[in-house]
């Protein structure tokens, strides 16, 4: 197979074609491994696999190439150094925020949350051992308040689902620096078109896949991302001994989303820009939650 991983074009190139993984067919699209497993050509072929002396593919739960193309798709995208795709968005969450904690950990949360969110900060963790405190995130003072010497992960949507509440992802940042936590932020609603948490400090960065990146409501899908030492050290265990891994048949239709993000993403705005403003203009006595002018919230 030949792989394509040319880093300098622009972006809605890169979303076409960066990364490509072709068989011996040079094929246009790409293909889709539904595989299990990989054959090797001799025992000791297998053993330098298994070592990771030899990077090839081993075993679909921990790498396919139909999911190793979006992986590398996205983090190029994103601008991270590594990613591993899971099966949902809430496969994403929990697999982010679980690998990084331990029992006697606490955890600042913005409370505006997703209802799955919500239920694994205030639910789950909790019955490991885990301290959670749900804040208002857009006072900068309430993270500083609720920062304690246990503390290691502050966690935000930024936008928020449903709300579009906005936060000040690299302040937050710098403050979990100063006391050595890690932050991870849900973008899924801006994309890596609109917002790039890494550039703005953030250590980790989750997506609901299933979301604008398919645009088309056909499969279920999630990614994690974040810089390389992170991964191998907590990330990749977790991923793969819990088994939350992509398959590739939805791989593909994310890899096919990617391909129109740009246009969805604008026609989407241009949308939502019209609806709020007449909103805001004609239903004065209506609630309208967009981030955008001060009238509209």
């Amino acid at each position: 197979m030949t792989q394509q991983t040319d880093n300098d074009w622009k972006p809605q190139t890169a979303l076409v074609h960066g990364h490509t993984i072709r068989s011996q067919f040079q094929e246009t699209s790409e293909s889709i491994w539904l595989t299990q497993g990989f054959v090797y050509d001799s025992a000791e072929a297998a053993e330098a696999r298994f070592k990771g002396e030899d990077p090839g593919f081993i075993y679909s739960r921990y790498a396919n190439p139909t999911v190793d193309m979006f992986e590398k798709r996205m983090a190029a995208l994103e601008g991270a150094e590594d990613a591993r795709a899971m099966a949902s968005g809430m496969a994403a969450v929990c697999a982010a925020v679980l690998c990084s904690l331990r029992a006697g950990d606490h955890v600042v949360s913005a409370r505006a949350l997703f209802g799955s969110c919500h239920w694994l900060i205030e639910q789950l963790l909790p019955r490991y051992g885990i301290e959670t405190t749900l804040i208002d995130a857009r006072d900068m003072s309430a993270w500083e308040n609720a920062v304690r010497p246990n503390t290691k992960l502050f966690f935000m949507e930024c936008p928020t689902n449903p709300t579009l509440e906005v936060y000040d992802i690299q302040a937050i940042s710098k403050l979990a620096d100063s006391i050595g936590a890690r932050v991870v932020v849900d973008n899924v609603f801006a994309t890596p078109l609109y917002q790039k948490p890494l550039q703005l400090g953030a250590h980790v960065v989750v997506y609901s896949a299933t979301k604008h990146i398919d645009g088309q409501g056909r499969c279920l899908g999630g990614i994690v991302l974040s810089d390389k030492e992170w991964i191998d050290a907590n990330l990749h265990d977790y991923f793969s001994h819990t088994g939350p891994s992509l398959s590739p048949f939805n791989a593909w239709p994310l890899l096919k989303g990617l391909e129109t993000l740009p246009l969805l993403m604008r026609q989407q705005t241009h949308n939502a820009v019209r609806i709020a403003n007449y909103l805001a203009e004609h239903q004065r006595d209506s609630l309208v939650d967009y981030s955008g002018p001060e009238d509209h919230r």
